[in-house]
């Protein structure tokens, strides 16, 4: 019998059992064992226990179409590539890629679908260069993946945020505040931008348009003045930085792990806040509300259409693997599922184009970009 790996690496977002679900009920139609390997590339390193991986078959996937998160768990820690081992007390990073290819041919599988964003597309594609089989489907709420004109999870992180941003409307309206919400997004500002524009935001700052605090203090002293409206909804990405300044981090860049990015509205709440000791000519001054969004926006189930993109994704990956056509990212374009190398779909990341349309719709609306 033919088998297939398959496994989620990376963040968590909703759509990933959907794509579960999908690749094993296509793959059991058409007499393929799917074997899945448990945390990610993590589960394919092996060691003292053994490699983690599990069968799975439709049995196994019943009822999880419409679950967030992974029946199959992730880790965005297990890159095989820069592993890191601890010895005698001290942490050592080594390259353990080819125990992962060798341990692919070990389990007999013909290739390895694998599930991520550009962190664990480019693992997959490095195992392909040391001779692995492996199919690409992008996945990440950040919308930052080339080559695909969106990822499965992003639209339900964007309906998070949504609601996000009516619950705080009521609040700013009933208090005459300045209510700043911070999205997820890494480097693109994709959740930010659309969140905004369909949450009524009045503010949106994003990674790819550094934004000048004066220019965010015009906008809420216009709604003030001119507008009469003693409320202003902000919406900051993860990755929004000031003209001039540099990008909030929770935690820098270490051993086999990436930057964390967070601390955008906080240090917008505090700019805000001098802003008005200087730059406020009314009697009342403002209060100003940060509200972090978080790792809500990763959980929950998926909205119809990630489910919708999920279910497409995952049978595109059955073809392609069945057909042998490895070395590929599923992807979308308009409204066609397709495929272009995986090396594509990670060469170039998915950023927001400063004079794209819908960055033009958006100043139409009056929408400001602080800038």
């Amino acid at each position: 019998m033919r088998r297939f790996g398959l496994l989620t690496g990376g963040g968590d977002c909703p759509g990933l059992n959907a794509v579960i679900w999908s690749v094993v009920r296509g793959a059991a139609r058409a007499g393929v064992e799917i074997v899945g390997v448990v945390d990610g590339f993590e589960g394919l390193v092996g060691g003292e226990n053994g490699l983690n991986i599990r069968t799975l078959g439709s049995a196994d996937v019943r009822n999880i179409f419409n679950q967030g998160g992974t029946v199959l768990g992730t880790t965005n820690r297990g890159n095989p590539f820069k592993y890191v081992t601890v010895r005698d007390g001290q942490s050592q990073i080594e390259d353990r890629g080819d125990e992962v290819v060798a341990n692919i041919a070990q389990l007999g599988l013909e290739g390895l679908i694998a599930i991520g964003g550009d962190g664990s597309l480019a693992i997959a594609h490095e195992l392909g260069e040391r001779g692995a089989r492996v199919i690409g489907v992008p996945k990440t709420i950040d919308n930052d993946l080339g080559s695909t004109d969106s990822t499965f999870g992003f639209y339900t992180a964007v309906e998070v945020a949504m609601e996000a941003l009516d619950r705080l409307r009521t609040t700013g309206e009933s208090h005459d505040r300045v209510m700043i919400l911070e999205v997820m997004g890494r480097y693109a500002g994709w959740i930010a931008l659309h969140a905004g524009l369909v949450g009524g935001a009045h503010v949106v700052l994003i990674p790819e348009i550094p934004y000048d605090i004066n220019k965010v203090l015009g906008q809420v002293r216009q709604r003030w003045h001119e507008d009469r409206r003693n409320f202003t909804l902000i919406v900051v990405a993860e990755g929004a930085f000031p003209a001039g300044g540099k990008t909030s981090l929770v935690e820098s860049a270490g051993a086999g792990t990436n930057a964390r990015l967070g601390g955008a509205g906080h240090q917008l709440e505090v700019e805000l806040r001098e802003a008005f000791t200087h730059g406020w000519d009314r009697p009342m001054v403002p209060e100003v509300r940060t509200t972090v969004l978080g790792h809500i926006q990763r959980g929950g189930s998926p909205v119809a259409y990630d489910r919708l993109i999920s279910l497409r994704f995952g049978a595109e990956a059955v073809r392609l693997a069945l057909a042998g056509e490895w070395g590929k990212m599923v992807c979308l374009r308009g409204t066609q599922i397709e495929s272009v190398p995986l090396v594509d779909g990670i060469r170039k990341p998915h950023l927001v184009e400063t004079d794209s349309q819908l960055v033009r719709h958006a100043r139409t609306v009056g929408i400001s970009f602080g800038d």
